[in-house]
């Protein structure tokens, strides 16, 4: 298994007024103690936005690049999203996944418009020119379905995957707060996942944001996202039924925080991403 971190378990996030921002050298420096093979590479200036600069600092705390998750608006008939998507995926090094999602436009993810059919047409469109786009280049480019986008339903992720062609980034904890069943998603799709984000979840407080009774942001704040094997996600059997699939991408430890405060010396989300290992590692001996 390739296993790798995301600043977000740190709680570096790109919404604006998510809470306190732990610096790239701590955060970077944790994973690498806690043995992380990787990172992704969290929001807009967290790391460096030259490649060589970024590449440099990564490998000095031993860490590939795993992935770019890239809010996009793939749905606006009239407003054309490839140049960007295109220069965020040529930025990256080979091997690292565009972790696409279908943002609103709106910052943060409490709240979303209802796309129409022109809307949807226009997605499902550029789903499947941004899958072309990548495999000319000898990438992979995956649509991250995610609480607040436009696809974020079970019945969204079921006409993307009707739909278009792109691969999906199998997020285990977006999905259930969204309405769809990871463990079912895995056996059903297992050949349209290139690429996986880890993350178990109070299965109570999904569902208080799944029926509009509480807000996302104060779900994350308020403990929603668990470490792996503390929640109601059947961590262990979707890694099991990837992998029989024959899945070989990035498991990406995810467990979205928000902060308050700068974190002791010692302490903080690095100890939820240790027990989260830990768990990983028992569940798959």
């Amino acid at each position: 298994m390739r296993v790798a971190g995301a600043p977000i378990s740190w709680g570096v996030c790109e919404v604006p007024g998510w809470g306190h921002q732990m610096a790239p050298s701590r955060v970077l420096a944790e994973m690498r103690e806690l043995g992380l093979a990787a990172t992704e590479l969290g929001p807009e200036g967290f790391l460096p936005a030259d490649p060589r600069e970024r590449d440099a600092l990564l490998a000095r705390d031993g860490l590939a690049l795993a992935g770019a998750f890239v809010p996009a608006v793939l749905h606006e008939p009239g407003h054309d999203p490839l140049p960007e998507v295109v220069r965020a995926m040529d930025a990256l090094p080979g091997g690292a996944v565009l972790v696409l999602a279908a943002a609103t436009g709106r910052d943060g993810y409490d709240q979303r418009p209802e796309p129409d059919a022109a809307a949807w047409a226009a997605l499902l469109d550029r789903l499947d020119a941004v899958a072309r786009l990548a495999a000319d280049r000898g990438r992979l480019a995956t649509l991250h379905p995610h609480v607040g986008t436009v696809v974020e339903r079970r019945a969204e992720v079921e006409r993307v995957l009707d739909g278009s062609a792109i691969p999906l980034c199998l997020d285990t904890g977006h999905l259930m707060v969204g309405g769809t069943d990871p463990v079912a998603l895995a056996r059903s799709a297992a050949d349209r996942i290139g690429h996986v984000h880890l993350k178990d979840v109070d299965a109570a407080l999904a569902q208080r944001v799944l029926t509009g009774d509480l807000g996302y942001t104060e779900a994350v704040a308020g403990g929603m996202y668990r470490p792996l094997g503390r929640g109601d996600v059947d961590i262990a059997e979707i890694v099991s039924t990837l992998e029989a699939a024959g899945y070989g991408g990035w498991y990406v430890m995810e467990q979205d925080t928000v902060l308050t405060a700068e974190p002791a010396p010692g302490a903080g989300p690095r100890d939820d991403v240790r027990r989260s290992l830990a768990f990983l590692a028992e569940a798959t001996r």
